[in-house]
This record gives structure tokens, C-alpha cells and sequence, in this order.
């Protein structure tokens, strides 16, 4: 870590939620000989990753379904142990099916495939190859995503490349959300190579440069599922660290520390907060008087979302299920935001004989959709799976997943969100706020805010 360990008499620091973020970062400053104390309201660890397992052998993932396996992902499951139940995605997995003219096809999953495909016009293939010409130009200001990858690769691109898979991370609308925030890696990319493509092979040599194998990171899970991750990470921990089924509403600054209202007989040198925004925007900060408030983070818009993951017998579904799943462009009108091939990509999701999906409904697309009980939402969804992967019958497993408010949607006004967290963690020093609503949304950035907030605490 390159931290000396502090005296034990220190006081110790709180974290406030157990999801990703929180457990990292309470792990780092363990590690650094710190004490650690890590409130969360909920009755296990693990925020939005929800493994179940369902007789007679169906396994559901309530909220992310696969990680990127990035070298810090690879170096922590090897430090906790999980190698022997790490699960690499199947094979398969490499296709990805799209939606258009009502009939699914393979995305093309290499240069040489998207140039032999019929999946996109001449003229944008083209169009392709000239972005990687496009010099570097100046740009002063953010723009709507939509925008900013019209403009290096076009409209039918745009409109069947990058709005499902918008759709399929975000939930979003690449009209609404921010370039620069939304996808920075592709905003950096522009800023230094000027071509988008240009950048993806210098990303591709730095790789190599480092020994790391090219492509994409690979995709993972574990034999019983994602919560695996979080667990582990708990486990990690010393007796007594976590505080589960505990609810922080209030926090204030004291002369020697901070004072939660969750433990009025302790103080705490410092506060992680590791929380999603609406938590954030309930929080107290402050003494009664002098509060300081989040509260305008609940404005920051999280869509709803609903996942129905559906069990059939495999002689029940035509398609042949050889990929990672499908995703519905906006431009198809399809209730379906996309679907995943569960039993596909991993073992063990489903008994023998039969197969699982999950269906994604609602987002930003169609927020009155995922607010529908599953009465109404699933003849809705068994008739557009009938069309689209000739499921015959009925499933014969359905577990309804609904989330209120799902994923923070990073969008043009993204910077006044985060102006009001830094403005806080200023007036209030010892604060320190991270996690999807400040860093990332994905699980390898969750696991990076974690490392981030622990140094900060860490810092004098």
C-alpha cells in the first residue's frame, strides 16, 4: 500500500455503504493498519450486486450480471482467494446480437467482420475508415454523446451501434447524456489522437507495451454468482467492521472528529461516503443550523428498471442462444431495452436441459413500462420473445427484479452535480464522497473510487 500503519488509539473512520465502492475502500485502509467501521442499512453487503439461488437450480443475478476483469479485478480476486471460483464467460459470448428491421443480427465483433457485414451501408463503412484520418481539433466545450459520435462515424452508427449499447449500460439516451462524462475514455481518445480509432490502437500498443494480452478486458463471474465479489470483500475484513441493518441520517463535524448518529457513544477521525445520490441528498451533514446539504442530488435523474429474469426448457426457445445476449435500438420501437443469455455466458445458471434470460425493460426509453406489475409486463415480454427468439411457451421460472431508481444518468448538467459534492467535501473536511454518482458507473470504477476515497482518508 505504501502507507505506514497508524497508532491503534486513532480514532477509527467510517464508511458509509457496503456496496463495491464502500468494501474497497474499507479493505485499503485495513491495510494501510487503519480501523474501519462500515455502515449500511441494508442486511448483507454488496449494494446493487444480488445473487439468488432458486430450486431446482436456477441462479439470479438481480443487478449486474458479469465483470470486466481488468488487471487490478484479476490482482483482487487473486488476493481474495476466488480464483477457483472465478468463471470466465463462455466463448460465445464474443457475439452480440442487435435488432434491426425486426430481425436480430450479429454486430460484426472485428474490423475485418465489420467490413464484410450487411449490417451496415457502404457509405458508413466508409465513413469508418476515414475517422481514422480525422486530424485532432480543438474542442472548448462538452456535447451531448449523440452528438460527439455522429460526427466521427455517423448517423447509422449512431443509431445501431451506439444507442442500444447505451441502452444497455446507461439505460440511457445518448442524446441526453455527456460526452465527456458519459464515456471520458472516448473523450480523452479524441483529445489526443484526434480520431477515435487512432486512440483504440495506441490503447491496444500500451497494452502490449505493458504485457497485458489485447482486446478487451475478458468477462467474468463466479460459481455462485457476482455477490461472490462483495462477500469476499466482506469476509476480509476484520470481526465487527460491518454495521449491517444500520441507517446513518444524520453526521457532523466535531473538534476531535465526526459524530454519527448511528453510534452516539463513538467518534470517527473521518467519513467515507459511499452512497448513491438519493441516499446522499437524505444525509444531514452539519449541526443543526450550519447544514450542509446534498439534497440537490436528487435531481441527478436514475430511470427506473426492470430485470425479469425468465427460465424456459431449452426445446421451448428456437434461437440457438450463441452469445452474450441482444439489444434493441430505440429506432426499432421495441419494449425490450435487451435481453442476456444467461445460461450461455456462464454454468450453472440454470437446471439441466433448460435456459435462462434476462430481460431489461424500461430505462430512460420507457420509464412507465418498468413501473408495471409483472402482470401486465410479461405477456408484453412473451410476445415480443416469441417474434424475436421463438420462445413458444410460457416460462416456466420468472423472478421480477425492480429498481425505482436504477443508474445515474450522467447527462449535460453532470458538472453542477459535481461542483455541489466538491463544494461539500471543501466546507467540510475529513468528507470524502465517491462511487457511481461521482466516478463511474461500472464495477471496475466502483473498485477504483474505493482506492481513491481510502487515499484520500488516508491523506493528511
Amino acid at each position: 500500500m505504501g502507507h505506514k500503519s497508524e497508532p491503534s488509539t486513532r480514532l477509527p473512520i467510517a464508511i458509509l455503504g457496503a456496496g463495491l465502492t464502500g468494501l474497497a475502500a474499507a479493505r485499503q485502509l485495513v491495510r494501510a493498519g487503519r480501523r474501519v467501521t462500515v455502515f449500511d442499512p441494508a442486511p448483507i453487503p454488496g449494494g446493487v450486486i444480488r445473487s439468488e439461488r432458486h430450486e431446482p437450480g436456477w441462479l439470479v443475478e438481480s443487478g449486474p450480471n458479469s465483470l470486466q476483469e481488468t488487471p487490478a479485478v484479476a490482482d483482487l480476486v487473486r488476493e481474495l482467494g476466488l480464483e477457483h471460483h472465478r468463471q470466465p464467460a463462455a466463448p460465445a459470448a464474443k457475439n452480440r446480437y442487435i435488432l434491426r428491421g425486426g430481425l436480430l443480427r450479429r454486430l460484426p465483433s472485428s474490423p475485418p467482420a465489420f467490413l464484410r457485414s450487411g449490417l451496415f451501408s457502404t457509405r458508413t463503412k466508409l465513413r469508418v475508415l476515414r475517422e481514422f484520418f480525422r486530424p485532432r481539433r480543438p474542442r472548448l466545450q462538452d456535447l451531448p454523446l449523440a452528438d460527439f459520435f455522429c460526427e466521427h462515424f455517423g448517423p447509422e452508427l449512431l443509431a445501431y451501434a451506439l444507442d442500444p449499447f447505451v441502452s444497455g449500460i446507461y439505460a440511457g439516451d445518448p442524446s441526453r447524456l455527456s460526452a465527456r462524462h458519459a464515456f471520458p475514455s472516448l473523450w480523452k481518445g479524441e483529445k489526443e489522437y484526434g480520431s477515435l480509432l487512432r486512440a483504440q490502437l495506441a490503447a491496444s500498443r500500451a497494452k502490449r507495451a505493458r504485457g497485458e494480452p489485447p482486446g478487451p478486458p475478458p468477462i467474468i463471474s463466479f460459481t455462485d454468482g457476482l455477490a461472490e465479489l462483495p462477500l469476499a470483500l466482506a469476509a476480509s475484513l476484520p470481526r465487527g467492521t460491518l454495521r449491517l441493518e444500520t441507517a446513518v441520517n444524520q453526521l457532523s463535524p466535531s473538534p476531535d472528529g465526526w459524530i454519527l448518529d448511528a453510534a452516539p457513544s463513538e467518534r470517527f477521525d473521518r467519513v467515507i461516503l459511499a452512497l448513491p445520490a438519493p441516499a446522499l441528498a437524505r444525509l444531514g451533514l452539519g449541526p443543526p443550523g450550519a447544514r450542509t446539504s446534498l439534497a440537490s442530488l436528487n435531481l441527478l435523474e436514475h430511470p427506473p428498471v426492470t430485470a425479469l429474469f425468465l427460465g424456459y426448457p431449452r426445446t421451448d426457445v428456437e434461437h440457438p442462444l450463441d452469445g452474450f445476449g441482444m439489444l434493441c435500438p430505440s429506432a426499432e420501437k421495441s419494449p425490450l431495452l435487451g435481453v442476456l443469455f444467461n445460461s450461455t455466458l456462464f454454468p450453472g445458471r440454470a437446471p439441466a436441459g433448460h435456459v435462462a434470460l434476462t430481460v431489461m425493460l424500461g430505462g430512460v426509453r420507457q420509464p412507465d413500462l418498468a413501473r408495471q406489475p409483472l402482470d401486465s409486463q410479461l405477456p408484453i415480454v412473451e410476445k415480443a420473445l416469441a417474434t424475436l427468439l421463438g420462445a413458444r411457451r410460457p416460462p416456466v421460472f420468472v423472478h421480477r427484479t425492480h429498481w425505482p431508481r436504477a443508474i445515474p444518468q450522467y447527462q449535460m448538467a453532470h458538472d453542477s452535480y459535481l461542483e455541489v459534492i466538491a463544494a461539500a467535501e471543501k466546507r467540510l473536511p475529513g468528507m470524502h464522497i465517491g462511487g457511481p454518482v461521482r466516478d463511474g458507473i461500472g464495477l471496475p470504477a466502483c473498485l477504483s473510487a474505493g482506492a481513491r476515497l481510502a487515499a484520500a482518508a488516508l491523506n493528511p
